[in-house]
């Protein structure tokens, strides 16, 4: 099996023990001082204290939820370390299909120790674009004119050359 097919195993992994509700083979997709970071940004540093948040969440609100999802892309950083993009949902059991608003964005650092390849950190972010507003719209000139305001009553932190620079 090449890296790539083991690092969308482990993924799959990943999903199939959220689904089973087992916060301890999940906790066995990840390194023993791994980080993980939650959709709101919420922070786990350690696979043991990990398991236990999970392990509450599997057996309170997301009992019977189903994590599914797909990696996106793989890029290998060097031997052994490889960046995981993957997209997720969590499935409550009430529901047939996913919620358009509930899907995340995984970023994953993988590193490939004598067990095979792991988690060492996560981080889930909501999938909700908001889109950059061009230089020249009303959104972007309001704020220019915000910061123009603030810098002329002393106000905030916007740096002067800055500020000055955009008309």
């Amino acid at each position: 099996m090449t890296d790539d097919q083991e690092l969308r195993d482990l993924f799959d992994r990943m999903c199939q023990a959220w689904t089973a509700g087992d916060a301890q083979a999940y906790g066995r997709c990840f390194t023993d001082d791994c980080d993980y970071v939650s959709f709101d940004g919420y922070r786990e540093q350690g696979r043991e204290a990990m398991v236990s948040s999970h392990d509450k969440l599997f057996r309170g609100v997301l009992f019977g939820s189903a994590l599914v999802g797909e990696v996106e892309s793989i890029r290998h950083l060097g031997e052994g370390v490889a960046v995981v993009h993957a997209t997720g949902s969590v499935l409550v059991a009430w529901r047939r299909k996913l919620p358009k608003r509930r899907l995340t964005r995984n970023t994953i650092v993988a590193v490939r120790g004598p067990d095979g390849w792991r988690c060492a950190a996560i981080h889930n972010g909501r999938v909700r674009p908001v889109g950059v507003p061009s230089p020249d719209s009303v959104p972007a000139r309001v704020a220019r004119a915000l910061v123009r305001g603030s810098r002329a009553l002393h106000l905030g932190h916007a740096p002067a050359a800055q500020a000055a620079g955009h008309r």
